[in-house]
């Protein structure tokens, strides 16, 4: 799922996000092997990827090995539970709940915001939904309509509704912080917010202090302080870190350097190559 905004337009923080995340959704056309088990199994991953389980009704628990023996995550439908790719977990349906009330997807996050993103879930956690949110609610009873029985086009149909179901996501968490910090947590607040649409719509400028706590409507101190405590690191932190990804992702596409330096706002090659050199010693 790619979505180009006219020149024009203005990203707000949700479309400069996406932009940066590059998502591709994708919604198997049935459960996992062992559907008709009692626990639905995930293996790990190294890939960029979030699981994101939909749970419609009723209940089900979500544990992994980090969380030791008996330890166990709960969760009551409406609710998603997201799960980084790179933990194995396991999620098993509860009193009398059955699998057709679950509705897994794999989303892959293929942009250079990606791991600023997935840093924030280093623990699985469960999104209770508000029944008023019709939104996800529509989409959740398409899903379980189209997946009672094999149609036409059945595989596009679930693709999208799963960019629908990611996009959703997002505006939910945004608009329902919890105070951990991190990514979501800095588009949630208003000026914060636009400080990150203006570094993420164009990363390569030349960005100071001064410059974003401008975007911000704030003054310099009060926006450095402000990023910090929300973003859990300073503004010229999280900068440096995203130009980075970006240039590595241009380097491993076969970009040249001086291209990749352009590209993610390093003022030259020499730059570029002391930060690439620093990261693979770290």
């Amino acid at each position: 799922m790619r979505t180009k905004l006219p020149v024009s337009v203005k990203p707000d923080r949700l479309s400069a996000l996406l932009r940066g995340l590059a998502p591709r959704v994708e919604m198997p056309p049935r459960m996992p092997e062992g559907r008709g088990a009692a626990t639905l199994h995930f293996a790990a991953s190294a890939e960029p990827m979030l699981h994101l389980h939909v749970l419609s009704s009723g209940s089900v628990q979500l544990q992994t090995p980090d969380m030791g023996p008996g330890a166990v995550l709960l969760a009551s439908g409406p609710a998603f539970l997201i799960c980084r790719a790179d933990h194995a977990h396991a999620v098993t349906p509860m009193d009398g709940t059955t699998h057709d009330s679950l509705v897994s997807a794999r989303a892959f996050l293929e942009g250079p915001v990606a791991p600023l993103l997935l840093a924030g879930f280093v623990q699985p956690r469960v999104v209770p939904l508000a029944e008023e949110e019709s939104l996800l609610q529509h989409v959740l009873a398409l899903l379980r309509s189209e997946l009672s029985e094999p149609r036409c086009g059945q595989p596009a149909l679930l693709n999208r509704a799963g960019d629908i179901i990611f996009i959703g996501l997002l505006r939910h968490l945004i608009a329902h912080p919890v105070g951990h910090g991190g990514l979501l947590e800095g588009l949630a607040d208003p000026r914060i917010a636009r400080a990150l649409v203006a570094i993420h719509d164009a990363p390569q400028n030349d960005w100071t202090l001064e410059s974003l706590a401008q975007h911000a409507g704030m003054s310099r101190t009060a926006f450095a302080v402000r990023f910090r405590d929300t973003m859990d690191s300073p503004p010229g932190k999280y900068l440096s870190t995203l130009r980075l990804h970006i240039a590595q992702r241009a380097v491993h596409s076969g970009q040249g350097l001086k291209a990749a330096a352009s590209a993610s706002g390093y003022a030259n090659v020499s730059a570029l190559s002391r930060a690439l050199s620093r990261a693979r010693d770290t």
